[in-house]
């Protein structure tokens, strides 16, 4: 499934290089030049992570490391920082500040993606390519194919980013709002019964393969997919 990554550079060649790479590998690719704009940008809607360079005009990369991992919107985050400076105490300086892996320029593009994806899976796994499978669905996010057995199930967009989450971390419940949050994004401005209706589709889409109990409601909370029946294995 395609994250959406800010890239932070004030050289423009390396941004169209990081961004054609970047889009290349099926992810979506905002860009800015400064602290500042990425922190407006943020503030429209938070990405998935974060490709930062040290040297920024006016503010540096991790100064502004330092300021979003002191907001409780921007704490958990992921930040790389690829960055021209490559001394053991610049990276440790970065790391330190609270940036998730550090890479230097020149930098192998394959490199790159894979250190993204470790980050994504480790902090964002619902946004990482990784196909999940267990109650007998098998999720693909690389494809966004789900099927139920050999049968595959139809599903909209938002039921497939909903069932993805869900699924990337089940047995826990989420209350409609942190649904809104993960799925539709930080900023949309949506009721929270509109988590309800969608729940409602993706429960309609599973019924025919048996599914949809999987996805459960817990009374006065939200919901959660579980993996597990009373009486055994789903």
């Amino acid at each position: 499934m395609a994250a959406h990554i800010l890239v932070v550079d004030p050289d423009p060649a390396v941004r169209q290089l990081l961004e054609l790479n970047l889009r290349c590998a099926g992810h979506e690719v905002a860009s800015c030049m400064d602290a500042e704009s990425a922190r407006l940008a943020i503030d429209d809607g938070l990405p998935d992570m974060l490709l930062l360079e040290w040297d920024l005009p006016r503010e540096s990369g991790e100064a502004l490391i330092r300021r979003l991992r002191a907001s409780d919107a921007t704490r958990a985050l992921p930040i790389i920082m690829v960055a021209r400076r490559g001394g053991e105490h610049d990276k440790i300086l970065a790391l330190e500040s609270g940036a998730d892996d550090y890479l230097t320029k020149p930098f192998n593009p394959r490199e790159l993606l894979a250190r993204m994806q470790a980050v994504l899976r480790r902090r964002v796994p619902h946004v990482a390519h990784d196909t999940v499978q267990m109650a007998g669905l098998r999720l693909e996010p690389s494809t966004q194919r789900v099927t139920a057995g050999t049968r595959q199930v139809a599903l909209g967009p938002v039921e497939f980013r909903l069932l993805n989450f869900l699924m990337h971390h089940p047995e826990r419940v989420h209350t409609r709002s942190q649904l809104l949050d993960k799925v539709w994004g930080r900023h949309a401005v949506l009721d929270e019964r509109t988590v309800d209706t969608h729940v409602g589709r993706l429960r309609s889409a599973l019924q025919a393969s048996g599914h949809e109990q999987h996805i459960e409601t817990v009374r006065g909370t939200g919901y959660r997919f579980v993996a597990w029946q009373h009486g055994g294995a789903a």
